[in-house]
């Protein structure tokens, strides 16, 4: 079976965010690309039945090149990502904190440092309907210069030189957009750093590397 090692991992990552509480039933889909070649999680599989023969793998332009079943609708927004950044793994979410932040902003507000860890403030991207073409363009624009988007009324994606250290930066987006939400709930205004602070918040985190999920 071609690229083994990688469909397994897809599967350790899917499950990794089921046990963590980071997807709801199927929702959510992972990715990771080698070379020309990207394994992603099935569509509609139930995480703890999911196997490594169950990944399927396509070609950059969505051909598939050992598939058993239907990929997952956000194939394209995988694509795109994959096309427009060096990305090797990709995380899709739905987790209840990131998803309410995409409902109520266009940006996160950098109130916490741990944003730096994203590149900079974490952009929202405009909504489009899952698994289309627009999607894919309007989470890819959003990811430039980042390692982290939400996506508007969906969730949130991140991305990494493997998939190892984008699922690592999952639970980071998610408690960012816990912390911002309890803050904005309490009706007061919310600290934000400077944009000097920012600069240099994301040049000192670069050398700061979180544990593996």
């Amino acid at each position: 079976m071609i690229l083994e090692e990688e469909r397994q991992a897809v599967v350790n990552a899917c499950q990794e965010m089921q046990r963590k509480g980071l997807v709801v039933g199927t929702a959510g889909n992972v990715s990771v690309r080698v070379g020309d070649k990207v394994a992603i999680s099935p569509s509609a599989v139930e995480y703890e039945d999911l196997t490594a023969g169950m990944v399927g793998v396509h070609d950059l332009d969505g051909k598939v090149i050992d598939a058993q079943l239907k990929p997952s609708s956000e194939l394209p927004l995988h694509l795109a990502v994959y096309h427009s950044t060096d990305a090797g793994g990709i995380t899709h979410n739905h987790a209840p904190a990131s998803t309410a932040m995409g409902l109520v902003c266009e940006t996160i507000p950098f109130s916490h440092y741990y944003s730096a860890m994203f590149g900079g403030p974490i952009r929202v991207s405009p909504y489009a309907d899952f698994g289309t073409d627009q999607l894919a363009h309007n989470v890819a624009a959003a990811l430039q210069g980042r390692s982290g988007a939400l996506m508007s009324n969906h969730g949130a994606i991140t991305i990494g030189p493997t998939l190892d250290k984008a699922l690592s930066l999952l639970p980071y987006l998610e408690y960012i957009c816990e912390v911002q939400l309890r803050a904005m709930s309490t009706g007061h205004s919310v600290k934000v750093l400077t944009d000097d602070q920012i600069a240099f918040q994301v040049e000192a985190i670069k050398g700061y590397k979180p544990s593996k999920a």
